[in-house]
């Protein structure tokens, strides 16, 4: 069975926005028969990359000398076929899941190559990981306020010589909810969300029609500002 391990880098864990739009990803990827496992960036705490030598590879390839909550986690990395990484829009990225992203080096091998153009590397002989798929919330009106995001995790990929699978946002996500329950236009993303994590499974990659919907104007970007502002 295929899997997928995923982080949600959220502070606010499953109270948040950002798992309010992951749940869905979820229940669709599970609904093609991918298995799934779920860890909450707060929960593991994960400690800087702080050894300034690249023990990972230079000392001990593909191993973190950092003892801490996410080491036993590695495995579960390792054995996946897709790492979904889930966060809100802050600048850019809350603590925590930073800290995870920077830990994901022992999966890279820096056996390097020119590819068009860029200095990339590969990912490690025995890690399963073939796809990584970003999903992510923010307060903002515009896509363009998630356009760092993207391309860390982008970067991610193509430095570890894998698939970018495609970018789940959601801008001005807060307007998807009425009193915490969706609006009529916010159970329509969400729908579309589950059936963006089929596709994934299915596909390998999700669609930019399917990406866009999800991430379409809920409001004129001036009656957003008029509407903060009040």
């Amino acid at each position: 069975m295929m899997k997928a391990v995923v982080f949600n880098g959220s502070p606010r864990m499953e109270r948040g926005f950002t798992s309010r739009l992951l749940s869905p990803l979820l229940k669709g990827i599970q609904s093609v028969g991918c298995d799934t496992e779920l860890f909450y960036t707060s929960t593991i705490s994960p400690r800087p990359c702080s050894c300034g030598t690249m023990h990972c590879w230079d000392k001990e390839p593909g191993i973190c000398c950092i003892n801490d909550s996410l080491q036993p986690i590695y495995q579960k990395i390792k054995e996946s076929e897709i790492l979904i990484l889930a966060a809100p829009v802050y600048i850019p990225l809350p603590g925590e899941m930073q800290n995870l992203i920077n830990r994901l080096c022992p999966m890279i091998d820096p056996v390097l190559a020119i590819v068009d153009g860029r200095t990339r590397a590969k990912m490690r002989a025995g890690w399963k990981t073939e796809k990584i798929v970003l999903i992510s919330t923010g307060g903002w009106w515009e896509k363009e306020n998630f356009d760092t995001l993207i391309r860390i995790v982008r970067e991610i990929a193509e430095n570890a010589n894998i698939v970018f699978s495609g970018a789940i946002i959601r801008p001005h996500v807060h307007l998807m909810f009425d009193r915490g329950k969706p609006t009529d236009e916010g159970k329509e993303i969400l729908l579309k969300v589950e059936e963006a994590g089929q596709e994934l499974v299915r596909k390998g990659t999700i669609d930019d029609a399917l990406l866009n919907f999800i991430s379409r104007p809920l409001v004129s970007h001036q009656r957003f500002i008029e509407t903060w502002n009040s």
